[in-house]
């Protein structure tokens, strides 16, 4: 191989490796572009979550993306208020919620509709316990699956979920887009 070739092919490998590197500088560069952008419209670095099972069947499906704006930017209008002011989300009356289930840190968060508030000692439901603290009473939207409210089963069993177990309310949903995160988990 003559010295010019060997210096071409030097010259390539090198071009090869600094176009990478534009390239990866220019994906990081998107992504924290996004976040930032994220955090001042949604109040969140990442205000996308998707929905894992088909307990919001049929206003959000498994699979979908749901873009959820903190808890700090918004207001909670519940199922109750929203019968009463004509204010629906995702088809149906009050706000769908993403919350901490039990205000756990580690915990898949539970995205279901905020069906009413209660106050502490009231009860939860009807001829229901006794609610230890104030918080919402929230329900899956599939009829089939979710008969029951979270606090009556296995998912906030007697615990209305509480101001600050809160991440947020869902906005926006992009259908399918979910599964290529979904792969993952």
């Amino acid at each position: 191989m003559s010295e010019i070739n060997k210096e071409k092919s030097v010259q390539e490998q090198e071009n090869t490796w600094v176009s990478l590197g534009k390239d990866l500088l220019s994906v990081v560069a998107v992504v924290i572009i996004f976040m930032v952008i994220s955090k001042l419209a949604f109040g969140l670095w990442t205000p996308m979550v998707a929905v894992e099972s088909g307990s919001m069947e049929p206003h959000m499906q498994i699979g979908d993306i749901i873009f959820i704006k903190s808890i700090d930017k918004t207001n909670i209008t519940t199922n109750e208020e929203g019968k009463n002011t004509d204010y629906k989300s995702f088809e149906n009356y009050g706000n769908v919620i993403l919350y901490r289930p039990y205000g756990e840190e580690g915990a898949t968060p539970i995205i279901h509709r905020a069906m009413y508030r209660v106050e502490a000692g009231e009860p939860m439901w009807k001829d229901g316990p006794p609610a230890p603290y104030s918080g919402y009473i929230t329900k899956g939207d599939n009829v089939i699956t979710n008969s029951h409210y979270d606090q009556e089963g296995q998912i906030s069993y007697n615990m209305p979920v509480k101001d600050e177990w809160i991440i947020g309310t869902a906005q926006y949903r992009i259908p399918y887009l979910g599964y290529v995160r979904l792969l993952f988990s």
